[in-house]
C-alpha cells in the first residue's frame, strides 16, 4: 500500500471516527429533550410508573392549558419580557463603552490594571456575591423592585466588556483617524464608527443577557414577591395539588413552553453567536 493511500485511509478514518463522536453526543443530548417532550403529555402515575413507560398510556395536552390556567402565564411573561429587553440593551450600551475604554485608552493611567480586574472577576461565580448584594440592596430599600436588574445592566457585565474589547482592538485604525480628522471626538467615534460595526458582538450580548435573565431563579427568589416575580420562579414553584403535593407533569409542560422562547432566540441567533465569538477572539 502506497503513502498517498495509506494517507488518505487514515483522514477516512479519522473523519469517520469524529462524526460517530458527534452523533453519539447529538443522540445523548436529544434525548432528554425528547424525554421532557413525552413525559409532558402524561399523568403523573404514568410518569411515575415502574417499570418506565416512554410512551404515554394516555395523552394529555389537559397539561398545557394547566400551566395557563393555574397561572397568570401571559402577565407574568411579559413582565418578563420587558424586563430582559430592556436590562439587555443597557448592558449591551454600557459594556460597549466600558469594551471601547479598555481598548483604545490603553495609555491612561490604570487602564491596564482596571483590565486585570475585569478578568479576574471573569472567574468569580455570581453566587460567591448573591448574598452582599442583597445585603446592599436591603439596606437601599431596593428589594421587591427590579432596580436589582436595572443597576446591574447600568454597570455592565465583565465578560461583554472582555467581548468588547477583542472586538475593538481588531477593528481598523484608520476608519478612526479619518474620523478624527473630519472633527469626530472618541465619543462620536463610539456612537457613530465602532457601534454600528459591532453588530455581531452586541447581537451576542443581547442574546446572552437575555438568556440571563429569563432563565433566572434565584434572585427573583431573593428579591421579589410573589406578586412581582419573574417567570423562571414562578414557573418552578406554582404547580401543586390542593394538598401541596407536585404536579410533576403540568411542571414538565410548563418547561417546554418556558424554553421555546430560548430555543427560537438560539436557533436565528447562532450564526450571530458564532460570529461575534469568533470576531472577538483573543488579542492584545
Amino acid at each position: 500500500m502506497n503513502t498517498a493511500l495509506k494517507d488518505r485511509l487514515v483522514k477516512r478514518l479519522n473523519r469517520a471516527g469524529g462524526y460517530t463522536i458527534l452523533i453519539i453526543v447529538a443522540i445523548l443530548m436529544i434525548i432528554p429533550i425528547i424525554w421532557l417532550l413525552i413525559s409532558s403529555i402524561k399523568l403523573d402515575a404514568d410518569y411515575m410508573a415502574w417499570p418506565i413507560h416512554f410512551l404515554p398510556v394516555s395523552w394529555q395536552w389537559l397539561n398545557y392549558k394547566l400551566v395557563f390556567t393555574m397561572t397568570p402565564f401571559v402577565k407574568v411573561a411579559l413582565r418578563t419580557l420587558v424586563l430582559g429587553l430592556s436590562t439587555s440593551i443597557i448592558t449591551a450600551i454600557t459594556s460597549a463603552m466600558g469594551g471601547y475604554a479598555f481598548a483604545r485608552f490603553q495609555d491612561v493611567k490604570g487602564n491596564k490594571q482596571l483590565f486585570q480586574v475585569i478578568i479576574v472577576l471573569l472567574i468569580v461565580p455570581n453566587v460567591v456575591i448573591l448574598i452582599p448584594q442583597f445585603i446592599v440592596f436591603a439596606q437601599l430599600k431596593l428589594t421587591n423592585t427590579y432596580w436589582p436588574w436595572i443597576l446591574g445592566a447600568l454597570v455592565a457585565e465583565p465578560y461583554f466588556i472582555f467581548l468588547y474589547r477583542q472586538f475593538f482592538l481588531g477593528f481598523p485604525r484608520e476608519l478612526e483617524e479619518a474620523a478624527e480628522i473630519d472633527g469626530c471626538g472618541p465619543f462620536r467615534i463610539f456612537w457613530q464608527i465602532l457601534l454600528p460595526n459591532s453588530k455581531p458582538v452586541i447581537a451576542t450580548v443581547l442574546i446572552f443577557a437575555f438568556n440571563g435573565l429569563w432563565g433566572d431563579y434565584i434572585r427573583p427568589s431573593i428579591y421579589l414577591a410573589d406578586a412581582k416575580t419573574l417567570l423562571g420562579f414562578k414557573m418552578a414553584t406554582a404547580f401543586v395539588d390542593p394538598v401541596g403535593n407536585s404536579l410533576r407533569t403540568v411542571s414538565l409542560a410548563a418547561t417546554v413552553i418556558y424554553i421555546l422562547p430560548l430555543v427560537l432566540v438560539f436557533f436565528f441567533g447562532q450564526k450571530y453567536i458564532l460570529k461575534g465569538l469568533i470576531t472577538s477572539g483573543l488579542k492584545g
